[in-house]
């Protein structure tokens, strides 16, 4: 089947998106790639023989689906409305960057009026589980189309779950990274706290791994990315924050006040400020080790 894809646009060459076109290309899909830097578009035709640039002529015409892999909803806003007039009519857009799910919808409606279909499809895992096309994969959108896609989002997942219409996803993946961030706070807190009273950081981590706090944080992060000061997971610190923030922002956009999650968000911004555009995000594990303002 694979081999029989049609070719497949993917805009975004990021940390995520790199790896996700080296499965999309493993698997048979003809690719037409870009990027913001010409640099690493260039490095990635020439890593995957047979592909093109988004700007050469009529290629992006001749794609019946196009990726989206970008840092936020303003970014996925300008580029697709720049390129819209060039998608073919009846292509899908498949926007599988963290975005915000109220725009999610607006600029479904944009492309529905120039004949192309959307659907939002976030995904969790990281590079890793990017690398080896595992990514669990929550799409939002119209059951038959979500179907008509599963092949290409096999691909680059293990898990592709349809959580409801268009927006869903986005929704679902902004929660799920509060919940992820709010998780990652409340164990660099208990470290610091705990070591504070003399106990070994490595040790709070194992108990809790072996009790009922263990999260992703205690299982995948604490060892192989705090305690050892690595902070290089390869998810950024701006990510994080801006999906909290957009998740923070849902909730009392419905009526559910969502009171931890707007603690959470103020906490990652403020470390965002702090630690600047290019920490990584289990570098809040640094940051709330700072001495506390003494109280008058």
């Amino acid at each position: 089947m694979a081999t029989t894809m049609k070719r497949i646009a993917l805009i975004g060459l990021g940390m995520m998106g790199r790896p996700m076109g080296h499965c999309l290309h493993a698997g048979g899909c003809t690719l037409v790639v870009g990027d913001a830097d010409p640099a690493v578009e260039q490095a990635f035709i020439d890593a995957h023989p047979g592909t093109e640039r988004v700007g050469d002529g009529q290629t992006l015409a001749q794609c019946a689906t196009v990726i989206t892999m970008l840092p936020s909803s303003q970014i996925v806003d300008a580029v697709v409305h720049e390129l819209a007039a060039r998608f073919a009519p009846g292509s899908c857009l498949i926007d599988m960057s963290s975005s915000d799910p109220k725009r999610t919808r607006t600029l479904a409606a944009f492309l529905g009026g120039h004949g192309v279909d959307m659907i939002d499809a976030p995904v969790s895992g990281g590079v890793r589980k990017a690398v080896d096309g595992t990514l669990a994969i929550m799409v939002g959108g119209d059951a038959a189309l979500v179907e008509r896609q599963r092949p290409i989002l096999e691909l680059m997942g293990k898990s592709i779950v349809h959580v409801g219409p268009v927006g869903a996803g986005h929704a679902l993946k902004a929660l799920n990274n509060y919940v992820s961030a709010a998780a990652m706070i409340a164990t660099a807190e208990a470290i610091h706290a705990g070591a504070a009273f003399g106990l070994a950081p490595a040790t709070i981590v194992d108990v809790i791994n072996a009790s009922t706090g263990r999260n992703n944080t205690t299982e995948n992060k604490a060892h192989q990315f705090m305690l050892n000061a690595a902070f290089d997971s390869g998810f950024s610190l701006a990510l994080q924050s801006k999906d909290v923030a957009i998740a923070a922002a849902l909730g009392p956009a419905l009526g559910v006040p969502m009171e931890l999650a707007r603690k959470v968000s103020a906490m990652t911004g403020e470390a965002l400020a702090a630690l600047g555009s290019n920490a990584d995000h289990t570098e809040l594990y640094r940051y709330l080790a700072r001495p506390e303002t003494p109280q008058d």
